[in-house]
Order: structure tokens, then sequence, then C-alpha cells
């Protein structure tokens, strides 16, 4: 696959071999860009939107290609649904491999769900998604003994065709 998509998706980094990250052995991939501002957030660096690189996310695809161990991918940040348009191709291609897909969201499902009524970008991202997980980091609700999250808040949800399952 040629690695000239667009549109271009900011990034503040990505990790190649994860367990933290989601269920399995992961390829990780942090958006650039959030606009919660989560006090205590895990992740700060990834705030600002013109921070990070611009690159072409079909780029990232020999990388994932080319370990035969990962399980899934996951979309992290920053806040990956502000950047729904240029995470698509990836997204359908992790799909086409048959790699699990976990996204975490400062936003909730429930708005996600609202936003895709008039983005179908979004709507297009949610129904690729096999793992949510959601909510914003509040730091009155911090948790070291949780999977995969650092608030009691966030939920993670199981999704199919974009729905809760």
């Amino acid at each position: 696959m040629a690695c000239n998509s667009a549109p271009q998706l900011r990034i503040s980094g990505v990790i190649e071999e994860s367990i933290v990250d989601g269920p399995g052995f992961r390829y990780v991939i942090f958006t650039q860009g959030c606009p919660h501002g989560c006090p205590g957030c895990h992740n700060p660096q990834t705030h600002d939107f013109n921070g990070g690189t611009l690159i072409d996310p079909l780029c990232l695809l020999p990388e994932i290609d080319e370990n035969s161990l990962l399980s899934g991918v996951t979309f992290s940040g920053g806040e990956p649904f502000v950047q729904p348009k240029a995470l698509l191709p990836l997204a359908r291609e992790i799909k086409k491999r048959g790699l699990h897909l976990l996204i975490y969201s400062g936003y909730t499902y429930e708005q996600l769900y609202a936003l895709a009524r008039t983005d179908q970008a979004i709507a297009e991202l949610l129904r690729l998604c096999d793992t949510l997980i959601d909510g914003p980091y509040v730091e009155e609700e911090r948790d070291l003994t949780l999977q995969f999250r650092g608030s009691s808040n966030q939920r993670i949800l199981q999704l199919r065709d974009g729905q809760i399952i």
C-alpha cells in the first residue's frame, strides 16, 4: 500500500510494543491535540494542537505488519476523535488485517455517539473500534489498580458496529 494518503495525521509518537495500553501485545499511536485539558493527565505533551509531527498514517503500516506478535493497535492521545478523518484509512487497514482496535477517548461514548450523528468520520471510526476506553481522566478518582485506565470514572466498553455489546 502506498504511503501517500490524505489527510495527514498529527501524532506525538508511537510505541511499537506495549502490554499496558490494551489487551495483548499492542502497537500504540499517540495522537497530538486534545481539547479536554484534564488536570493530572498522563500525556500533557499531547495537548498542543500544533505540537507533534505530521505523518501519513498509512506509513505506520509496515511497522505494524512486521510484528507478527501484535494482537492489536491502540489509538491514544491526545484525543483521537479530533482527527477521525486522518485515522480512518489506518483503522480500515488494521481491521483488514484482523487486528483488534482499541481507542482511548476523553469523550464519553454518549458524547461520541451524539457527535457521530453529524460527523460521518466519527461514526465510521466508532464502527471500526472493538474496545473504547471512554471518559476524561479525573484526578480525584485516580486508581492505579484499574486495568488500562487511570481513573474510576473511565469505562472499558466493548463495541460491535459502533454499538455497546
